[in-house]
């Protein structure tokens, strides 16, 4: 056997028996484990993104013996698998111990063998689809793509995606992230393909592309990577993000300056976040009690507070467990009746289209 034959084996043969050891650990028993291991890497979560500041701030209120060793926080999905890859080998705090990356890269990471599988105790409350039979991944929020708009700079903000061609908006509008690694603007690029009639999958793809082609050599895209900073200062005033990252950004600024965010109707598409644990954690009890978390009354409604829908969403509002006035901040009803769910099979197809065709189509390194 090559080396990487042999690590390959090892690996699926500790998948199979940390799935069959999670059945026999009680709660108390990986509590216990969690703090004799004493950290949890994570990766790729900036506190504005979903509410992910209070949930952090919380696991580490919860379990004070745990420190949370936070990673590259703006990194894309991508990013978060190829540090996974490069750590194979490392137990040190560069190896993350948990994912949270776009609906299309669960399945892709399980197929490489990087996941281990682990059914949180609310499993049977996670809808089918967005969650791996056996416990790889399964969704745990998801958002709609819209525009983030500095109203200070664009008092006429755009409604929909073929305005953002118009020539007012030169130069104003950014991605939130790499379309060749960022499954944000992966979907992006998809959203604006649906737009123009494209079916969702890999025509959306290109047609998506062909529009981002058009608005780059129409001088309107800025290739910057958009986040609240580049919102407030000007250098991106319209930002194509997840909503609940347009509302968290207005929310940071309060209001200086204002921030509007906007769904637009021709294309209002949905995208699922799944979580993950690597199948190299360096500290697989603290991601067993991270998941927890995140899944609990606790960590969902953490994800509600900060603009998300999540995988529990209606039976806790069925339940009573979400306050009336943390419904009453979220974006009205209707702005999302038309969003669209992607399949996966349509996900996957229109990433392998934006991630290759990018660079050919586009020619914009966003950075």
């Amino acid at each position: 056997m090559t080396i990487k034959r042999i690590l390959i084996a090892t690996t699926s043969l500790a998948m199979v028996l940390s799935a069959s050891a999670v059945s026999a650990q009680s709660m108390a028993e990986i509590e216990a484990a969690a703090n004799a291991e004493g950290m949890l890497t994570t990766i790729a979560l900036p506190h504005s993104w979903c509410g992910y500041g209070g949930i952090i701030a919380d696991f580490k209120a919860k379990y004070p013996e745990i420190t949370v060793n936070e990673l590259n926080p703006d990194a894309g999905s991508a990013d978060e698998i190829e540090a996974v890859k490069a750590n194979m080998g490392n137990t040190g705090p560069q190896a993350p111990d948990v994912l949270d990356v776009g609906l299309a890269f669960g399945p892709s990471a399980q197929a490489e063998n990087l996941l281990q599988p682990y059914k949180v105790s609310v499993w049977d409350q996670i809808p089918d689809g967005i969650k791996d039979a056996d416990g790889h991944w399964y969704g745990a929020y998801y958002g709609v793509l819209g525009f983030a708009v500095n109203t200070d700079l664009v008092p006429n903000p755009p409604q929909d995606w073929a305005d953002l061609l118009k020539p007012e908006y030169a130069g104003q509008v950014a991605l939130a992230g790499d379309p060749r690694a960022s499954n944000q603007a992966i979907l992006a690029v998809l959203a604006a393909g649906m737009s123009t009639g494209a079916a969702p999958g890999k025509a959306a793809g290109e047609a998506g592309l062909e529009f981002f082609r058009q608005l780059n050599a129409a001088g309107n895209f800025v290739p910057v990577i958009g986040k609240a900073g580049t919102l407030a200062q000007g250098t991106t005033p319209i930002i194509i993000a997840w909503d609940y990252n347009g509302l968290s950004w207005g929310n940071s600024l309060a209001g200086n300056p204002p921030v509007e965010v906007i769904i637009p109707p021709s294309a209002a598409l949905a995208g699922v976040y799944v979580q993950a644990i690597s199948a190299y954690a360096p500290q697989p009890n603290a991601a067993k009690l991270w998941m927890e978390h995140i899944f609990s009354d606790e960590g969902q409604l953490g994800y509600i507070k900060g603009g998300c829908q999540t995988a529990r969403f209606s039976q806790m509002v069925a339940e009573g467990k979400v306050p009336q006035d943390v419904l009453d901040a979220m974006p009205p009803a209707d702005a999302y009746k038309n969003a669209y769910f992607p399949t996966l099979d349509e996900v996957n197809a229109n990433s392998e289209a934006v991630v290759g065709g990018w660079d050919a189509t586009v020619g914009a390194a966003v950075q």
